[in-house]
């Protein structure tokens, strides 16, 4: 069956222009003291937005970030419907939904994902500690500060205590950095996940509530390291037969994710209400931390431009989605969970506002450090490639080719 011809350019324009009366009516609707009718509207000015920004080769690349930010409006405004079916509780599917990622993510990889732990020890030895210090003693920072209520802050310090997301390789691709470093970084973060990550929790967040150390590595193990398995197995004894598996696991990726920050912004509602513009400011914070500690940590350390900009997205972007499912395992989406949605939410705009930035400044030719021409060389451009087609999780966007 043919794929359906995509729609003529005056469409999206007309869509876009659209978009920007709607937002305009609803913010005059605000104004005048009418926020049950002007709340729905934002949710459709985001969701035109991100049809409409299809259109625009500078802005596609944030369309869905914008659909995310339409499912989360979409959340506040209607959450009931996402809050219970029945006898049945719908935060019951995030971990599954997760699992069901994680497995895309395994099916995705190969050996050749590990191999940049030997070939660019320097940079993956200096992005793993960038990314396992930086962000969660930043996190414990901004929750000292702010004075945040106990489960509250506990959700900011896993949020920064979680490996970096795949949204850090669509993010590497479109801002033009070493795509082999962000892989490799992903995957060795990732699989470290299970021992860090509680380890700081009980570390940094052990006096704010209640960690169970070993429930929570086993959580992650479940939730990351035993779908991933199973997914390099799937790939290992079925590489090149599953065409229909790679062309629905992006879709499939992206559905969960928005449905998991939807169920999830559902059901801390009323807490967001009370406390959101102030966790999206500290979420804000915490986010740019990620980015401008990361690639000022390489640059004093002489690693190459490239490999700056890859390690600056590692960073500061996070498995959101990781950090949610852990808060579902605890018992404390209302408290715990509200920093991973608000940073999941905020950091695909974030990302994809600095990938554009980089991608309009390419590095020099002749700066690729010898140890990001082996990494290419050995994990091959078309494996690459492939791995970016199939990239989308907690922070997925829409990538341009």
């Amino acid at each position: 069956m043919p794929s359906p011809s995509p729609a003529p350019r005056p469409i999206y324009a007309t869509v876009l222009q659209a978009s920007l009366g709607v937002a305009l009516v609803a913010i005059l609707l605000f104004a005048a003291g009418y926020p049950l009718i002007g709340g729905p509207l934002v949710t459709v000015f985001f969701a035109l937005a991100a049809f409409g920004v299809r259109g625009h080769e500078k802005l596609r690349g944030v369309s869905f970030s914008l659909l995310i930010f339409a499912a989360v409006s979409f959340a506040m405004n209607y959450p009931a419907p996402l809050v219970r079916w029945g006898d049945f509780g719908l935060d019951a599917l995030i971990v599954p939904l997760l699992q069901i990622i994680m497995f895309g993510m395994g099916t995705a990889m190969s050996a050749g994902d590990f191999v940049g732990v030997v070939r660019a020890p320097k940079a993956v030895f200096i992005g793993l500690a960038c990314q396992f210090t930086v962000m969660p003693f930043v996190g414990a920072g901004l929750a000292l500060v702010f004075n945040l209520e106990p489960g509250v802050a506990a959700g900011v310090v896993l949020i920064g205590a979680a490996p970096s997301g795949l949204a850090s390789n669509v993010m590497a691709y479109i801002g033009k950095a070493n795509l082999a470093l962000s892989v490799t970084l992903t995957t060795v973060a990732t699989l470290l996940a299970p021992l860090v990550t509680p380890f700081y929790m009980q570390w940094l967040a052990g006096q704010l509530i209640p960690i169970d150390t070993w429930g929570m590595m086993w959580s992650i193990i479940q939730i990351t390291i035993l779908p991933i398995m199973a997914g390099l197995i799937f790939n290992y004894f079925l590489h090149g037969r599953t065409d229909w598996l790679d062309r629905l696991m992006p879709s499939v990726s992206m559905g969960g994710i928005v449905l998991i920050l939807m169920i999830m912004t559902a059901g801390g509602r009323d807490n967001l209400l009370e406390i959101g513009l102030l966790l999206v400011l500290i979420s804000l914070l915490h986010n740019v931390a990620g980015y401008l500690l990361g690639y000022w940590s390489c640059r004093v350390l002489g690693l190459d431009e490239k490999s700056c900009r890859t390690i600056s997205f590692e960073v500061g972007l996070q498995n959101a989605g990781l950090a949610t499912g852990l808060a579902q395992e605890m018992g404390r989406m209302a408290t715990v969970g509200l920093a991973p949605t608000v940073f999941g939410s905020l950091m695909n705009i974030t990302g994809a506002t600095l990938a554009t930035f980089w991608r309009n400044r390419p590095v020099a030719p002749g700066s690729q450090s010898r140890e990001e021409e082996s990494l290419h060389e050995e994990i091959g451009k078309d494996q690459l490639d492939h791995r970016v087609d199939r990239v989308s999780d907690d922070g997925g966007v829409g990538v341009p080719r």
